[in-house]
């Protein structure tokens, strides 16, 4: 697990699909006030094991190893796309280790969608990159995240993760709903949905509505990385959150 400083109430980061605990630096700087920041590369990604099983269970058990580990009392999780579904995933399993959740940007229902039609973009990417401007550049307003995603081999930069693996992974997505993870979570709740999400209509603000309590905001403006599209938006949300769940 990454530490990103800080001290206190223990705040875990999780990443997306492809990502690692890295990409999440910029919103670290702004956290630690708040507590003990750390980044969790989820297995099959960054210095993770690139072993499955690859269901959402085992990530949540991943995410509840680690907490155990911290032995800090319950954290607040804050995760994006695939890492949010985690942060709901642990909070059903392991209410007693969860202290709220921030999820930014995934469905709960995405039956029906196959990885089939993300596989020829993926395997069209440059790989290797040449260099991170040349990452930037092949990725537009996205860049910044994804120079995050590579590192450096001898013929050039590479995602820190496995495709086939990832394939694998967000074939579940396809395949099954998660709305009885959903019903489970019984900590406070945030939902931060891009504007212009990829993610099916009107699923995140029915999330809301399920959870007691749970607050949904649609950023204007961003996508699928209001962490990244929409800063200033994304942290004042996520601040307002935070100071409240952390005085209870």
């Amino acid at each position: 697990m990454l530490c990103f400083g800080g001290s206190g109430v223990p705040i875990v980061l999780l990443h997306g699909l492809m990502g690692r605990a890295r990409t999440w630096w910029r919103v670290a700087e702004w956290l630690r006030p708040y507590g003990a920041v750390y980044g969790l590369d989820a297995r099959g990604h960054g210095n993770a094991p690139r072993v499955g099983p690859w269901t959402t269970e085992r990530f949540a058990d991943d995410v509840a190893e680690a907490l155990r580990r911290l032995d800090a009392g319950p954290a607040v999780l804050i995760g994006h796309s695939m890492g949010g579904l985690h942060a709901w995933a642990t909070a059903a399993r392991y209410p007693e280790l969860v202290r709220a959740v921030v999820s930014e940007d995934f469905a709960p229902d995405q039956r029906g969608r196959t990885v089939e039609t993300w596989r020829g973009y993926f395997e069209s990417w440059p790989v290797p990159f040449k260099s991170l401007d040349h990452v930037r550049e092949f990725f537009g307003d996205a860049g910044g995240y994804f120079a995050d995603c590579v590192e450096e081999h001898e013929d050039g930069f590479h995602l820190v993760a496995d495709l086939e693996n990832l394939y694998v992974i967000a074939a579940e997505w396809g395949r099954r709903d998660f709305w009885s993870i959903v019903d489970g979570i019984r900590c406070p709740l945030l939902l931060v949905e891009g504007e212009h999400t990829a993610m099916p209509p009107g699923q995140q603000a029915l999330v809301a509505d399920r959870v007691p309590g749970a607050k949904h905001l649609v950023v204007p403006g961003s996508a699928h990385l209001p962490h990244d599209e929409a800063p200033e938006t994304y942290r004042g949300a996520v601040e307002a959150f935070l100071s409240q769940v952390l005085t209870r």
